[in-house]
């Protein structure tokens, strides 16, 4: 490799994180309000331009926390965007991730020096998005749809537990399919991913539920087969 070749230089790379979340078994997605050019004031997904000391997700990472307040989040990386011109500025290379995380448990920054807005959205009422993350976001809903069904992924989405109803609308929202109710609280419980923690809660203004709690340690395994 010839570092003084200029096919090599002035690149860069994108670290771009889908993090979704749940909310009344409404699947969305979090987004924030460039404040700088370019795409000055449109929507994006959270993350920025990697530093040359970082590894990708300590970047990512990073620039969830530094965009949106948000520390505590486990991502996954799952696809590479690369086409030529997805930033007007220089040749970007972006990488993307997932993750999904209780919105209640987190205090988003609502601006930042690069942000003037942040916000979860619906997924089916996104607002053009900038760059190439409208592409993105629906890899990443596709990953996230096949995460949900192979891994226990939903652990950091209701950490303090759930009732069965919450959790099917949860299956639904994301999957994007409807379950019978008996099938679904047999094919759950029989799987010994959750256990009972002995308290009740209403879902939905419906008459109390069981409130279970997935267990610490769960074999990775396909939900739905």
């Amino acid at each position: 490799m010839d570092i003084k070749n200029k096919l090599y230089q002035g690149q860069g790379i994108h670290v771009i994180t889908a993090l979704f979340t749940v909310i009344q078994g409404v699947t969305k997605v979090l987004l924030i309000k460039r404040k700088n050019e370019p795409f000055l004031g449109e929507w994006v997904l959270t993350g920025g331009a990697l530093y040359n000391n970082e590894d990708l997700e300590t970047g990512a990472l990073r620039e969830i926390a530094e965009k949106t307040g948000i520390t505590d989040v486990k991502i996954k990386q799952f696809k590479a965007f690369g086409k030529v011109d997805r930033s007007p500025v220089i040749r970007m290379v972006a990488i993307g991730f997932i993750g999904l995380i209780d919105s209640k448990r987190v205090n988003i920054l609502r601006e930042t020096k690069n942000t003037s807005n942040a916000d979860w959205f619906a997924i089916d009422q996104i607002p053009p998005l900038g760059f190439d993350h409208e592409e993105i976001l629906q890899e990443a809903i596709i990953e996230l749809r096949k995460e949900i069904v192979k891994t226990n992924i939903l652990k950091s989405l209701f950490p303090s537990g759930v009732t069965l109803p919450e959790l099917q609308k949860t299956y639904e929202a994301i999957l994007n399919k409807k379950f019978d109710r008996r099938n679904f609280r047999k094919k759950i419980l029989n799987l010994d991913l959750i256990e009972d923690t002995n308290q009740v809660d209403k879902f939905e203004g419906n008459k109390p539920a069981k409130v279970y709690k997935f267990k610490d340690q769960i074999e990775d395994k396909d939900i739905f087969l």
